[in-house]
């Protein structure tokens, strides 16, 4: 699904913030992302979600090289991936209905389909009655919510997640996480930014960590355990 070889980032003339990253990650798979503040855990989301372009290294995503696409091809492969942003990108002027509609018209699928699946998908998150709301009169928790099932309504091959449930309570945050765990055996590569311990430790998936902007592994053993792999697994 994604492999990167000694990627590196760095914005402007300072130094690498991203540092010789290792890595790849196998469709289907399910790994958090953690580290301290600054470690560069959104810097390499950016990557993820082809928001900006490495400063060196390989990054092959879907089978292609990035590196060798042009803008129409990079654009096609961003349809693939559903993005979580920390400041939820909402559309104010739009309803919360018609905010996680969106990727779905975009797509041109049949109204009926988009009416019934974004009901539904907004049922689950726990704002049926939210659905004409617009995202300037709800809470933080809500926005954050809708912004979650924008990302997961067209049921992405990777969906990417910068700190989804850090304005939610634990009853609702654990749902969330129900909900992409249920993505991630359906198919959907699943890879979250998060501080929250309970939630790592909970659903025992792999641990990508950031530290100082280099990256190494930490995977789950059967007895709940974890041993650290350096660089690529």
């Amino acid at each position: 699904m994604i492999r990167y070889e000694h990627v590196g980032l760095r914005y402007g003339i300072g130094p690498e913030v991203l540092e010789d990253i290792n890595f790849q990650l196998d469709p289907g798979s399910f790994h958090f992302l953690s580290g301290p503040s600054g470690a560069g855990k959104t810097s390499l989301l950016s990557l993820m979600y082809l928001g900006r372009m490495p400063t060196r290294g390989l990054i092959q995503m879907f089978g292609q090289n990035i590196g060798e696409l042009g803008r129409d091809q990079l654009a096609a492969m961003r349809q693939r991936v559903g993005v979580v942003f920390q400041d939820f990108r909402l559309l104010n002027h739009m309803s919360a209905f018609d905010n996680v509609a969106l990727p779905l018209r975009i797509q041109g699928r049949p109204e009926k389909e988009i009416q019934n699946n974004v009901a539904e998908l907004l049922d689950w998150v726990g704002l049926g009655d939210q659905k004409y709301a617009l995202p300037n009169t709800m809470s933080g928790g809500q926005q954050q919510r809708v912004a979650i099932a924008r990302a997961v309504i067209t049921r992405p091959r990777l969906l990417l997640a910068d700190e989804p449930t850090g304005n939610l309570d634990d009853e609702i945050g654990f749902r969330l996480m129900a909900l992409f765990d249920q993505l991630n055996k359906m198919g959907t590569t699943v890879v979250i930014a998060t501080h929250n311990q309970a939630i790592i430790d909970k659903f025992g998936h792999k641990r990508m960590i950031l530290e100082k902007g280099r990256l190494h592994i930490e995977e789950p053993t059967k007895h709940g355990l974890r041993k650290r792999l350096e660089g690529v697994y």
